[in-house]
């Protein structure tokens, strides 16, 4: 059996020193990657490099971060692309923005190698999906996930969902009627113990909703814990 070819990451990152601190900890861990110094670079890269998964600095030259972001989920080819956020602690705003627009993770600086180096594993579990003792797909009244392909339909229209979005979308409908705490979320659909804002459930749960406005309704919110999916969607 060929051997499966190494994840390729980009990093979008103007301060070199963070850059090669970055790479040389993915790099062992077996991932290839490829920098860009600015924004613009950095669009370009995806265009031509198509990255397994981006890392990107909000503050950029010539094109913030928030832009790059934007660009690249407004792409049919790229909008599932994962991206995961370099952020300064004092950019929380900018943060939520950044979420809003798409991307599936951040990691504030300082950083840890090793943590950001966990952070993007656990991105990539999330995409390598197995069918082996688990159904092919789910289904919550006129909408249809597909754990293979990995697409998401509503009345047999594909809905584009970044990969934390569709990660928590599953997650909600494999336990239907279960209130499910932020942290719990975080914990399945993050893939870590998250210490962070606590507002990161709520940005995607927003952002889902929108998306899938039948759900509006459907995801309660449960006051001081978390969220619940109703067993049966309520439709108009």
């Amino acid at each position: 059996m060929a051997a499966q070819r190494p994840k390729k990451i980009l990093i979008v990152e103007d301060e070199p020193e963070i850059a090669q601190l970055v790479k040389h900890y993915l790099e062992k861990e077996g991932f290839h990657l490829c920098i860009a110094q600015s924004g613009i670079e950095g669009q370009k890269l995806v265009a031509s490099e198509h990255p397994d998964l981006v890392i990107l600095d909000l503050m950029l030259p010539e094109m913030d971060g928030l832009e790059v972001c934007k660009s690249i989920r407004q792409k049919p080819e790229t909008a599932l692309l994962p991206i995961l956020m370099l952020t300064a602690k004092n950019e929380e705003s900018d943060t939520i923005v950044g979420l809003e627009l798409g991307a599936d993770d951040y990691v504030a600086k300082p950083f840890s190698p090793k943590t950001l180096v966990a952070r993007v594993k656990a991105l990539f579990r999330r995409l390598e999906r197995t069918t082996d003792h688990k159904p092919t797909s789910l289904i919550y009244g006129p909408l249809q996930m597909d754990l293979v392909r990995h697409e998401v339909t509503v009345k047999e229209k594909e809905v584009s969902l970044t990969a934390k979005e569709f990660g928590l979308l599953e997650h909600f409908l494999r336990h239907p009627g279960r209130v499910l705490t932020r942290d719990m979320l975080l914990n399945a659909v993050w893939g870590y113990d998250y210490h962070g804002m606590t507002r990161t459930v709520d940005v995607h749960v927003r952002r889902l909703k929108v998306k899938v406005p039948f759900l509006n309704k459907s995801i309660m919110s449960v006051k001081s814990l978390g969220y619940k999916l109703l067993d049966q969607p309520l439709l108009q």
